[in-house]
């Protein structure tokens, strides 16, 4: 009789986990399939599998089902028994990885699940795992087969799902950070926004910082230099004036590099300098080269985009104020792919920090670091797949060139600091929400000393107004949107 009881105990014991397997597969499934455009956000958002969320999404809603099916008949328990103890045996070694060997955790399950915190995830899941377990000794045993081929058979399968987890996750960081097939990782907050300063006029742009103020240029008044203290509170309006007015200003702006500011105009083309504070701005150069874009390096050097008169295409020029000969052309940074203008189009920024000297384009996904000397240091790339310019452009009888079709612009704007280099880009990755592209605007992180994407975020619409220009210092983000300077904390250690 006792043994009897305990056959039937034994019997019920592994119907009863099978039900409860079966049930728990069922509802997992369904839910990521009920929600399954944000289950697979948030997969392609995870730290550890981003680079296969299109795969596994499918993968793992079948493979539950599959399961589930197998689990409700008694030819195929056992073998449903192990997959299930390989299934729990992974979901527990990836929350393991994502507790202790992320910076982040994102969610991917859905309903009740869902309100789990990750811990109580990974115990939910290692009682599921041992039931499951001891689900398959008992069953082993009712067949007579012993207890050590279902100790193999077991621990085989567990090392076997977890070595699968932890190779893909390494996988996954090395496709993520340097061979990224269009994946953005959101990184948790990395960035907070903690102060807004309404400006009077929804023009301006940022033209430098030192460790107690952010300058502001304006478009639409040129002559205007603002400056803001770092908290956010003062104000102060200069209007600068420079020694020569008597040019046809076209292109009018300044930038600030402390103790002085710069003012220039490539179309004239002159550069004037002052004192921050003091009105009056001297002209440093006038007539020695036209220029659409200026870098800073040093009181008397700079970075110019400026265009050769023998090709008409943009090429990178050195500006020495101090040298018998001031201009230096540097024809082989800039790579022509089809016109050698609108296709090399970008932005000419310096790293404040490293002194690196930074060009990155708009229509391509590519980015160039150079040291003071010009010499090319590294050719990276950005994590969109528009290695080629989509554009179409016209020549016409003056050697100009018009674009007569829309481009696919790649990258907005950026700012470089500290080896980090900040991207708007203007691309929606792959498995990223829509409706959050509607709402915000993303931001790519980037090593610029090697190959490696760090992350993305994104920074949120106020009153429908998207962000105009960015700013990075140590401690914060700045961002223009509309007629609001906006700062952000930066979360310590999110970038190092």
């Amino acid at each position: 009789m006792i043994m009897k009881a305990q056959g039937l105990i034994r019997k019920h014991f592994t119907k009863t986990v099978s039900i409860l397997l079966t049930l728990l597969f069922i509802y997992a499934a369904a839910s990521k399939i009920l929600d399954f455009e944000n289950f697979q956000v948030q997969l392609a958002q995870s730290p550890l599998l981003s680079a296969y969320a299109g795969v596994i999404s499918y993968s793992i809603i079948g493979l539950e089902f599959i399961v589930a099916i197998l689990l409700c008949f008694r030819t195929t328990r056992l073998i449903a028994l192990y997959t299930s103890l390989g299934l729990m045996a992974g979901f527990t070694i990836y929350i393991y990885l994502i507790l202790n060997f992320s910076d982040f955790v994102p969610c991917s399950c859905g309903g009740i699940l869902e309100k789990l915190g990750w811990k109580e995830h990974l115990v939910f899941n290692i009682f599921f795992f041992l039931l499951t377990a001891i689900a398959i000794f008992v069953t082993e045993k009712q067949k007579g087969t012993g207890l050590r081929r279902p100790a193999q058979f077991s621990f085989l399968t567990t090392v076997i799902s977890c070595v699968l987890v932890i190779a893909l996750f390494l996988s996954s960081e090395h496709i993520i950070k340097k061979e990224n097939n269009f994946t953005r990782r959101f990184l948790l907050h990395p960035v907070i926004e903690n102060k807004t300063l309404l400006l009077d006029n929804p023009d301006y742009y940022f033209a430098g910082s030192d460790n107690e103020h952010i300058y502001l240029g304006n478009h639409k008044f040129p002559q205007i230099l603002l400056t803001v203290d770092t908290a956010l509170v003062k104000m102060e309006k200069m209007k600068i004036g420079p020694d020569n007015l008597n040019h046809n200003f076209r292109n009018l702006r300044v930038q600030v590099q402390a103790p002085h500011y710069y003012f220039y105009d490539g179309t004239v083309p002159v550069i004037y300098r002052g004192l921050i504070g003091d009105t009056l701005a001297h002209t440093i150069s006038y007539g020695d080269a036209y220029f659409s874009q200026l870098a800073l390096l040093d009181t008397n050097k700079f970075a110019l985009r400026t265009q050769s008169s023998a090709t008409k295409e943009f090429t990178i020029a050195f500006l020495n104020l101090s040298d018998s000969i001031k201009v230096k052309l540097y024809p082989e940074i800039l790579k022509k792919q089809i016109d050698g203008v609108f296709d090399v189009d970008g932005n000419l920024i310096t790293d404040r920090h490293t002194n690196d000297l930074i060009y990155i384009y708009t229509y391509r996904n590519q980015f160039i670091v150079m040291d003071e000397q010009f010499n090319i240091n590294r050719t990276l790339n950005t994590i969109d797949t528009t290695s080629i310019a989509q554009i179409k452009t016209t020549k016409l009888p003056d050697g100009r060139h018009k674009m007569n079709a829309p481009p696919v612009k790649v990258n907005r704007r950026a700012v470089a600091y500290n080896g980090l280099l900040f991207n708007q880009s203007d691309l929606k990755g792959r498995h990223e929400s829509r409706k959050s592209w509607e709402k915000a605007k993303v931001v790519d992180v980037y090593h610029t000393d090697r190959q490696e994407y760090m992350g993305s975020f994104y920074v949120y619409k106020k009153k429908d107004n998207g962000m105009r220009d960015l700013w990075v210092t140590d401690s914060y983000f700045y961002a223009i949107a509309g007629d609001e300077l906006r700062r952000f904390k930066i979360r310590d250690g999110v970038f190092k």
